[in-house]
């Protein structure tokens, strides 16, 4: 024995889709959604028996019908036709009346201040330890090349001494020998 059908119904847009189905699952197959309506409260079971009419007519297959008449659509939409035909909005609710905040002081920068100018104190201090710094690389460069030319001097004037030395010594021996 087949199972009766039973009148289901959800909301579409505008319209109520209405499906005469043996169970929630064929009624939710019929609508094409996989989502439990049932559950969420967007579908429910029809049992006015004007509204039930032509869905048990037409057993499986969906049939729409608009819910409320023209104003009732537009009041839905929030919005109110004007007298040229055009939809305007309505007036929005004034809000409620908040509490005016006392006003805050602006922050003080002071310690924001104090930070850049230690930075700047700290960054000049560096400038001119490496001024300092570079002047005595610049003495010491100095110092070095007088240096060098000193001793390169010296080496050249006892070079010439071990030349005349080696030039007496030579001279010698051959006077020494047999």
């Amino acid at each position: 024995m087949p199972r009766p059908l039973k009148v289901y119904r959800t909301a579409i847009g505008f319209r109520d889709a209405y499906v005469a189905a043996a169970s929630k699952a064929a009624a939710l197959r019929a609508w094409g959604t996989a989502k439990d309506l049932f559950a969420r409260g967007g579908a429910e079971e029809v049992t006015d028996p004007a509204l039930m009419t032509e869905a048990l007519a037409k057993p499986g297959e969906v049939v729409y019908r608009t819910r409320g008449g023209l104003e009732e659509q537009v009041a839905a939409l929030g919005t109110l036709p004007s007298r040229k035909g055009a939809v305007r909005k309505p007036e929005p609710d004034p809000a409620p009346a908040r509490k005016a905040r006392p006003a805050r002081p602006k922050p003080s920068r002071a310690a924001l201040e104090r930070a850049e100018q230690a930075i700047a104190a700290a960054q000049h201090d560096q400038d001119r330890a490496e001024a300092e710094l570079l002047d005595k690389e610049r003495a010491l460069a100095a110092e070095r090349k007088e240096t060098e030319a000193r001793f390169a001097r010296e080496r050249d004037h006892l070079q010439e001494q071990l030349q005349h030395a080696r030039k007496d010594y030579e001279a010698a021996l051959r006077r020494w020998e047999p």
